[in-house]
């Protein structure tokens, strides 16, 4: 393959010997498989630098507006980690949950109406970067890959680990609303319904508590905690496990709201995993890119019964005590790696979906 060297390739061979390498020798198991996949997304077809010829600048456009966005907008790290998942964990990374109407009709159902992603945040940032590519490059760097890129730079910018993005993914020509309730977890979901649902998407123990560690960044609003404060389980008490005084300080920052509970309860509706910052009324669930939420599940005190689920049993929490234990430098390593994983989840690449246009509208390059 073909490299251009820049900036990205400087930065892709770094992680790879100071990252990929050292972690390989100490797990020779992981040795093939991790080194191939930094170096070579043959299972996806991606490509490093797929844009070389056809937008040779795009890495750069991204994170240009990234740097712009996140200028004014600290919160949009958060909000574009939470959407990328939201989006791979459905039918693969595809920007179906971008779609605004689903194949050209806007009577049928997409991904944004379900309850999971209703609240959602970014949509506007990838079209402002999507605007910019258009400019410079019409018609060839797709929504999927400007996700995949946008979400991994403000990753950077939040202080978290760099890690490569391979390039050449298609957008899905539809959404898939059927799909989301089946697809992502719910805050109140136990052990054995995490690690099932994420296992089905191809990521064991290890790789499931990395993936939750992006719950470190943004902010968990009070929609995803009330039941378990005031209603956990349709007891209408509080989640037993939870100690009186952190249940007192979490009930300060979110009152009780009869309207919510009743109707909104989060046992009977699947609303999805968030950290993010849009509401007054939300608790920090930590202040940047590091091990105080693995330090928060030892002390019992994560903010959703998911997160808190992650030390129900060894095979989880001794990742969670991992984790804790250094200076956050082997959560990072896992995570870079993790977060590649995600963004080649069933991707779509060759003469699969198109390149759209807008990414909010099934409309598609000619190419």
């Amino acid at each position: 393959m073909k490299m251009k060297m820049n900036n990205y390739g400087l930065w892709m061979i770094i992680w790879v010997v100071s990252v990929l390498i050292p972690f390989s020798m100490r797990n020779p198991a992981l040795s093939c498989s991790s080194i191939s996949m930094a170096m070579a997304s043959q299972d996806t077809l991606l490509e490093f630098d797929y844009y070389r010829d056809s937008c040779p600048v795009a890495h750069v456009i991204v994170r240009s507006a990234m740097e712009e966005i996140y200028s004014h907008h600290k919160d949009v790290s958060a909000a574009l980690l939470r959407l990328i998942f939201h989006d791979c964990f459905v039918h693969g990374c595809d920007a179906s949950v971008l779609l605004d109407d689903s194949r050209g009709n806007q009577s049928y159902s997409i991904e944004k109406q379900a309850v999971p992603n209703r609240s959602l945040r970014g949509f506007d940032k990838i079209d402002f970067i999507k605007e910019k590519i258009e400019r410079v490059c019409p018609g060839v760097v797709s929504c999927a890959d400007i996700i995949s890129l946008a979400a991994r730079d403000g990753i950077v910018l939040a202080g978290g680990p760099f890690y490569p993005v391979f390039t050449g993914r298609r957008d899905s020509k539809r959404s898939y609303f059927e799909e989301v309730l089946s697809s992502l977890p719910a805050p109140d979901d136990n052990i054995t319904q995490i690690l099932h649902l994420f296992s089905t998407k191809g990521f064991n123990e290890r790789e499931t508590v990395t993936l939750l560690g992006g719950h470190s960044i943004g902010k968990m609003s009070c929609e995803f905690i009330q039941n378990r404060l005031y209603n956990f389980k349709e007891t209408r008490e509080p989640d037993p496990t939870v100690a009186p005084d952190f249940l007192n300080q979490m009930r300060l920052k979110c009152p009780a709201n009869d309207s919510s509970n009743s109707r909104n309860g989060l046992s009977r509706i699947r609303a999805g995993m968030s950290y993010f910052q849009e509401l007054s009324s939300s608790m920090s669930s930590g202040a940047g890119f590091d091990t105080h939420y693995y330090r928060s599940l030892l002390m019992g005190r994560g903010l959703l019964f998911a997160d808190q689920q992650m030390m129900a049993r060894e095979n989880t929490s001794r990742w969670v005590k991992e984790y804790a234990s250094d200076d956050g430098s082997t959560f990072r390593k896992d995570f870079a790696r993790v977060m590649m994983k995600l963004s080649n989840l069933n991707v779509l690449v060759g003469s699969q979906g198109g390149v759209r246009l807008n990414c909010s509208l099934p409309q598609f390059s000619s190419e």
